[in-house]
């Protein structure tokens, strides 16, 4: 690998830490980076090697918000456990079909997810929802499947789905389910890399360069979302979701001409 490409590759990782440990997105940023400079790989090698540096930078970002942040463990501890499962299985079923179909799919979400959070102004910005306890467990349960299965199958945005499914779905505001998204997304990570590493798809000489990149993009942005709070991190999330739609848009329309 010329010495370019890889720090290209390490410059991406940085700012997908950066973005990921605000309001997750971040492998919108280095997946279509490696996928462009390194265009021989299969998309499973990708995924996998970019799992990587994913865990490391929201392991980053997670231990600061920690120490901010009052997490509600008992919650997590399920979420996290289903989570594992649900992206150890999606990344299995990555090895064997084509993610491509998704797509269309996830354009249409996405457009709704960018409408409903611009015209909802207070969206995020206070705990609103009361749930009963086992109400909150079982909804959870429910995000943790599909999210989880996502992560594994597809990965890129699954961060900014976990925050949106913290606010809209648990009722939380954008701080706190930004800290609480990362410890599910650190569980969706571990699950994909043990199925990865199993399946030996994982390129550790890209990986390990980008995982320390990534680390330090995260901490640098845990720091500034704690800092700028709720206000910040809801614009913040509205740019990403715009920007992922832009990017799967065009993949959409590329596939169609």
């Amino acid at each position: 690998m010329e010495t370019y490409i890889l720090l290209l590759l390490c410059l991406a990782a940085f700012c997908a830490g950066f973005v990921d440990a605000i309001v997750g997105g971040g492998g919108l940023i280095q997946t279509p980076v490696v996928m462009v400079l390194m265009p021989n790989l299969a998309v499973s090698s990708v995924i996998g090697s970019l799992k990587i540096p994913a865990f490391s930078g929201t392991s980053f970002a997670a231990n600061q918000y920690l120490k901010k942040v009052e997490l509600n463990w008992k919650l997590l501890s399920v979420m996290a456990v289903v989570a594992f499962g649900a992206a150890f299985l999606g990344s299995n079923l990555l090895t064997l079909v084509s993610n491509d179909f998704m797509k269309p799919l996830l354009l249409v979400v996405l457009i709704l997810i960018a409408i409903y959070t611009f015209a909802k102004k207070d969206f995020g910005a206070s705990q609103e929802k009361n749930l009963s306890a086992n109400k909150q467990l079982l909804l959870g349960i429910v995000m943790s499947i599909c999210i989880g299965f996502y992560d594994g199958f597809i990965g890129p945005g699954t961060g900014s789905f976990l925050v949106l499914g913290f606010v809209a779905i648990l009722g939380f505001d954008f701080l706190n389910a930004s800290a609480n998204a990362k410890m599910v997304n650190l569980a969706t990570n571990f699950g994909s890399i043990c199925l990865f590493v199993l399946k030996g798809k994982i390129i550790w000489a890209i990986a390990l360069p980008m995982a320390a990149c990534n680390a330090f993009g995260g901490w640098m942005g845990a720091k500034l979302a704690i800092k700028k709070g709720n206000g910040f991190i809801r614009i913040f999330f509205l740019i990403i979701v715009v920007l992922t739609l832009i990017r799967f848009g065009y993949d959409v329309f590329k596939e169609l001409l």
